[in-house]
């Protein structure tokens, strides 16, 4: 089996509103269709806003969702300390990381210091 990913809250919004650029469009579109992982996270993000559609439940509820689990609450623990950053990134690396998956994100900056976390930006592909 080739690379695995976990798709970021951005992404799967930018996805879901096709405004991602035509090749992260197709990336993550064959990511989805390959193996649509998110951390419980990312499930929590995208679907608590108020105003969210039958649409993106639907969407999200096709997704293999990881959930914390006792290595990925220690993981996150580790990453705080290390790296200051807030929980739920921390808990998004965490779950990329212990599961071995690459990270799908816009948001580079907010991972670019976590070593050993592979990060791919669907903008700039």
């Amino acid at each position: 089996m080739g690379k695995r990913y976990l798709i970021d809250t951005n992404t799967l919004i930018e996805f879901q509103a096709k405004i991602l650029p035509i090749k992260g469009h197709s990336f993550v579109a064959k990511t989805i269709d390959e193996e649509f992982n998110i951390s419980v996270i990312n499930k929590i993000e995208v679907l608590g806003y108020s105003s969210i559609t039958k649409k993106t439940k639907d969407f999200i509820a096709l997704a293999n969702v990881f959930e914390l689990d006792n290595n990925i609450v220690d993981k996150t623990i580790e990453l705080r300390k290390l790296y200051k950053i807030k929980v739920p990134d921390a808990i998004i690396a965490a779950t990329a990381l212990v599961n071995g998956l690459y990270l799908v994100s816009r948001n580079i900056s907010d991972f670019k210091n976590i070593s050993g976390l592979h990060v791919i930006d669907p903008w700039n592909l």
